[in-house]
């Protein structure tokens, strides 16, 4: 299928790893012009190097630094198209999961928030200028499954990811007639370094339930959540979704969620 995504630009948050790097890396298999905005680069963001990509490495906690992405596209690429908000998870030098509510400080949720959703809400106020002088665009941001299935675990993460939600329904209403759709990816459990660094929720998880990492990830995260495939996402079945949901062939796809989840939201 042609996804008439080539020669269109792109900003994706989160870029050098995981969910981000496989987004990355498919919209430049599909022609996309990509500015990729991440901490640091690494190897792997290397591999993907050429005329279009650009690397512009930021740290989304300072509020400055949505907006100085954004303006990088339209310096090298002349415009913005796509806007991918897939940067979250637990802000620098944050360990989850965390599993009780009375856990996290008022400072723990001021930067969970800041991250996960702050940092949304100002690349989208820049973007959506550039997208209006291009008579249109695609915004999809990354969200969870937690967002809709509330537990005590990473409450503070999961309250941010649900105002993603509501943000994107409201922008949708918004700016849809103005030709930008809005849409969120939300996903379950992701085989990414979230899980697998030293020091992650594998071992996190493992160290409470008397085992070793690599049972956390094949059978015991996949038990413990519920997971209806009994594995955890590949961060290549997001970038697949992403990758449709910017096309022009989902020209009438706004203000929707999907889940790419192994089946762990259960609700109708």
């Amino acid at each position: 299928m042609d996804l008439q995504l080539s020669g269109r630009v792109a900003v994706v948050t989160g870029a050098s790893k995981g969910i981000g790097l496989a987004i990355t890396r498919t919209l430049l298999e599909e022609g996309v012009r990509v500015v990729a905005a991440s901490r640091k680069g690494n190897a792997d963001l290397d591999t993907l190097a050429g005329e279009n990509l650009v690397h512009v490495p930021v740290d989304l906690m300072d509020p400055e630094a949505p907006g100085q992405v954004v303006a990088r596209a339209v310096e090298v690429f002349g415009g913005l198209d796509i806007l991918v908000n897939n940067a979250g998870g637990p802000p620098p030098g944050v360990q989850l999961p965390r599993m009780s509510f009375m856990t996290p400080t008022d400072d723990d949720w001021r930067e969970m928030f800041e991250f996960n959703l702050f940092s949304t809400v100002r690349a989208i106020r820049a973007a959506i200028p550039l997208m209006l002088e291009r008579g249109g665009g695609a915004i999809v941001n990354i969200s969870s499954g937690s967002a809709r299935q509330p537990a005590p675990m990473n409450v503070d993460y999961n309250a941010a990811k649900a105002g993603m939600n509501n943000l994107t329904k409201a922008l949708s209403e918004e700016f849809g007639p103005q030709g930008i759709r809005v849409n969120t990816v939300s996903p379950g459990p992701v085989l990414t370094a979230w899980w697998t660094k030293e020091g992650g929720a594998a071992d996190i998880i493992a160290g409470m339930a008397g085992t070793d990492r690599d049972s956390v990830m094949a059978s015991v995260a996949p038990e413990m959540m519920k997971l209806t495939t009994g594995r955890l996402v590949d961060p290549q079945e997001i970038a697949d979704v992403v990758a449709l949901l910017v096309s022009p062939r989902s020209a009438s796809t706004t203000g929707a969620e999907f889940a790419v989840d192994s089946g762990f939201l259960k609700a109708v």
